[in-house]
């Protein structure tokens, strides 16, 4: 079922499928833990329904935004989403698997690139119900480093990649940024709550970067940011 909602009373509005994966605190998170600069060109992979654009957008209009998304649905939501809100002039939309150059933004074109990656390898746990929700959780259609890889293309040298993925799946993440020629530089864990264990890790990495990973303060409600996450 298709919804429409807005980021606040009367602010941009994101539409979702409930039928296709819907929103959830980790979008929110990897949108206020990215830190693109005024006019950068900013490539969302596997962007979904628009909704990390729209939350970036909403704090830096300057920003150009590409969205990669291997559902036409999906995409045209985001198109829909944009276009409301007046940024349709910049974002642009490429539909079609990441793994396919021919997809992507031309090499080396963008200044800073996101990813909110299928977190599963395919058939761990237990299965997501219907085809979009499984592409969305399991990496049945493009891994983590096929994300990697496509980041590694179209950032410049120099430029930065964020994601979210699952806690334990740090070393993978780590690892993988390296393997492609991007350096982790930032680190940053979601927890539920203070005393919990991390769910969720936000990582930051730069293409050609030198060694040096800052850890930042974990990110839990109540914390003096929280509200700023979710634009209370």
């Amino acid at each position: 079922m298709e919804k429409k909602d807005y980021l606040w009373q009367g602010g941009p509005c994101f539409y979702y499928d409930t039928g296709l994966f819907p929103p959830g605190t980790d979008s929110f998170a990897l949108a206020h833990f990215a830190r693109p600069a005024r006019g950068d060109a900013v490539c969302d992979l596997g962007s979904g329904t628009g909704l990390l654009g729209i939350l970036l957008l909403a704090r830096d209009s300057t920003l150009r935004l590409e969205n990669v998304e291997l559902s036409a649905p999906a995409q045209a939501l985001a198109q829909r989403a944009f276009a409301e809100n007046g940024w349709a002039e910049r974002a642009g939309f490429r539909t079609g698997d990441l793994r396919e150059r021919s997809v992507l933004p031309p090499a080396g074109s963008m200044d800073y690139v996101l990813s909110n990656p299928p977190y599963f390898p395919a058939g761990s746990g237990a299965g997501a119900k219907g085809e979009a929700r499984r592409t969305a959780r399991e990496e049945t259609h493009c891994t983590l480093s096929d994300v990697c890889a496509a980041a590694a293309y179209i950032l410049r040298w120099g430029g930065r990649f964020a994601l979210v993925h699952r806690a334990e799946r740090l070393a993978d993440v780590l690892c993988t940024l390296r393997a492609h020629g991007i350096e982790p530089k930032r680190l940053r864990f979601l927890a539920k709550a203070a005393d919990a264990a991390p769910s969720l890790l936000l990582a930051e990495g730069r293409r050609g970067g030198k060694s040096g990973l800052v850890i930042e303060p974990p990110l839990v409600p109540g914390a003096p940011e929280w509200d700023a996450v979710y634009f209370r």
